[in-house]
């Protein structure tokens, strides 16, 4: 098949795009390149037809889509505190883009997509594990314009008669993960701190637990809904386990610091992971100490990473004071 995947260049997308490719999958990867890296497709670059593109805005990059079989769409800007600050740069990159994409499948008869979707859709849930049906109460903006894509993509279909799928991710890691911000993708950071040598910088006292789901199992997932016959479906996909902070840094042994907690997060994140278990015949396969050990072995990914120091960390701490004293 000749497949599109917008965001190919990040972290979950060039996984993807490898195992595509693997597959023997036509390939083509857009990217602004503000969360991807091309290093994270270099190893491949020469097998994908790759273009530099702004999908919020409109330009060539929809000629692209000519002759496509399936859209995989997983570009989106990340974090919670970031879209805060920022929310009109959400909506364009998330919500706007969306759209555009949309509107090039309407215009190119492109008949499946499958959407990248978020757990934080849910917000703070009421019982655990959650499940799809749970209520959906997003607390920030990163959330809320996640879920109006999803919300769109599912309109889109009902009047222009096209297949969806959208995968709600919980926590994912592994190796690629983004190394950004002090509140940026856990995994990543932790990473990027305990090869520099730093403390692991932990958000509100650590006892917050998270379904950490490592990134091969979340390909699987998204290659399980390339091949279903299911259509018009929404699935969570994680471990079905949670696994507290305290507990992740200790298995990866260091010093710790202390950052505040973000307004409108969870204690706990806990996939329900029956429906998807049971439709796509979809299960991890990862668990916690041996992704932890495979990101070990994988450690010299890192090295290239933003050189954090205790001046940063403490700039950043300062901010979110500041934010929570504003609010």
């Amino acid at each position: 098949m000749k497949i599109i995947v917008t965001g190919g260049a990040g972290f979950i997308g060039s996984h993807l795009v490898e195992r595509l490719l693997k597959d023997n999958h036509k390939v083509i990867v857009l990217d602004n390149l503000s969360n991807g890296n091309l290093n994270n497709i270099k190893h491949f670059k020469k097998k994908i037809v790759f273009k530099k593109c702004d999908l919020s805005k409109k330009g060539n990059w929809t000629n692209s889509f000519k002759d496509v079989d399936i859209i995989f769409h997983l570009a989106a800007l990340a974090d919670i505190v970031p879209s805060i600050t920022n929310p009109d740069k959400y909506f364009q990159s998330n919500v706007t883009s969306t759209l555009n994409i949309l509107m090039a499948m309407k215009k190119y008869n492109i008949k499946k997509i499958i959407y990248s979707a978020s757990s934080s859709c849910y917000g703070i849930p009421k019982k655990y594990p959650t499940l799809e049906s749970s209520k959906v109460d997003p607390k920030y903006p990163y959330a809320l314009t996640k879920w109006l894509a999803e919300e769109m993509i599912i309109h889109w279909s009902n009047i222009y008669n096209f297949e969806y799928i959208s995968l709600r991710l919980f926590n994912v890691y592994g190796p690629r993960s983004r190394t950004s911000g002090t509140y940026g993708a856990v995994f990543g950071v932790f990473m990027a701190q305990k090869i520099n040598k730093l403390p692991f910088t932990i958000v509100g006292d650590g006892s917050q637990t998270r379904d950490f789901t490592f990134v091969s199992d979340v390909v699987n997932a998204m290659i399980a809904a390339l091949k279903t016959n299911y259509k018009n479906k929404i699935y969570n996909v994680g471990s079905g386990k949670s696994i507290s902070i305290n507990k992740i840094v200790k298995i990866l042994g260091g010093n710790k610091i202390y950052i505040p907690k973000r307004p409108g997060e969870p204690n706990c994140t806990f996939a329900d992971i029956k429906k998807i278990k049971k439709e796509l015949n979809w299960q991890p396969k990862i668990n916690i100490n041996k992704g932890i050990n495979i990101m070990l072995n994988n450690i010299v990914y890192w090295k290239n990473a933003p050189k954090w120091t205790p001046e940063k960390i403490k700039i950043s701490t300062k901010n979110w004071f500041k934010f929570l004293n504003e609010k």
